[in-house]
């Protein structure tokens, strides 16, 4: 296969990522910026491998759950939910907050567990799939604090400022913006977002490392959020002490992960995707 169909391949996979409800041909097309019959081509191949199915009634295309499956069997095979899990679990307990872990691939950010510690009253419960957008994130600027300035600066400019919809008024726009949100985080020792990543949700974010030398690189990161109401300034100074012990404790546990060994039966057929809904 060229290296231009692979990129359609991938492309037009994105693309119905983004609409969960299907799409037509002729839209996939335009999307694609290719004739309907070339279109139709790819998706007949997506469909012969189980990627895509297309709904009976509407004759839309849609995704099937095997992208999802893949990366759930990817995360299980490199042990990191098993690894994390127990420290997310016991800081959502001990703050009633969301707690996230990201890790570090390449130039951004990936989410790989969560944790729900709120059990009553408003809950913030983000969706698990959406890219981490580095400059308007808790999670994505005390990553950026960590890396040289001009390293962190190349990062977001080759993205842009640009934030998806939903996000709030207070993202950062400029570079000088992001210099002084980013030397705050080298000062506090965890990041901050004030109604960025959402509109009414603050969020505080640490790194942990691969292992415990200071010099040792950024594994990931760890984040607590919940709605504005709840999260006091006071209430976030309580909280980043048990936010930091928690990122302390996954570098204590990390080098665990590449000691694991992998089984290649792992039943990751029971994997499940927590449907909770935003506010109970």
């Amino acid at each position: 296969m060229s290296s231009a169909n692979v990129e359609r391949v991938l492309n037009a996979i994105e693309a119905l990522a983004d609409v969960p409800a299907g799409m037509s041909l002729g839209a996939l097309a335009e999307r694609l910026d290719v004739p309907k019959s070339a279109a139709h081509r790819l998706l007949q191949s997506l469909i012969g491998r189980g990627y895509v199915t297309q709904d009976a009634p509407t004759q839309d295309y849609l995704l099937s759950l095997k992208v999802p499956l893949l990366g759930f069997r990817y995360l299980e095979a490199r042990r990191l939910p098993d690894v994390a899990q127990g420290a997310l679990d016991q800081l959502a307990h001990a703050t009633g907050e969301y707690c996230r872990m990201a890790v570090v691939e390449g130039e951004g950010l990936h989410w790989v567990a969560r944790a729900q510690g709120a059990t009553q009253g408003l809950r913030y419960d983000p969706p698990m799939g959406l890219d981490v957008v580095l400059h308007a994130t808790a999670t994505g600027k005390t990553w950026l604090a960590t890396l040289p300035e001009q390293d962190a600066l190349r990062i977001v400019f080759a993205r842009g400022f640009a934030t998806p919809p939903g996000f709030g008024d207070r993202v950062v726009k400029t570079a000088d913006e992001l210099r002084r949100h980013l030397q705050d985080t080298r000062r506090r020792g965890y990041a901050l977002a004030l109604e960025e990543g959402e509109r009414g949700t603050i969020a505080i974010a640490a790194v942990f490392r691969a292992h415990a030398r200071r010099d040792a690189p950024v594994a990931g990161t760890i984040s607590v959020a919940g709605p504005r109401a709840r999260l006091s300034d006071a209430r976030i100074v309580a909280l980043a002490p048990l936010l930091l012990a928690a990122a302390d404790t996954v570098t204590e546990l990390w080098p665990l992960r590449l000691r694991q060994p992998v089984s290649r039966n792992t039943a990751h057929d029971s994997t499940t995707v927590d449907r909770t809904a935003s506010a109970t």
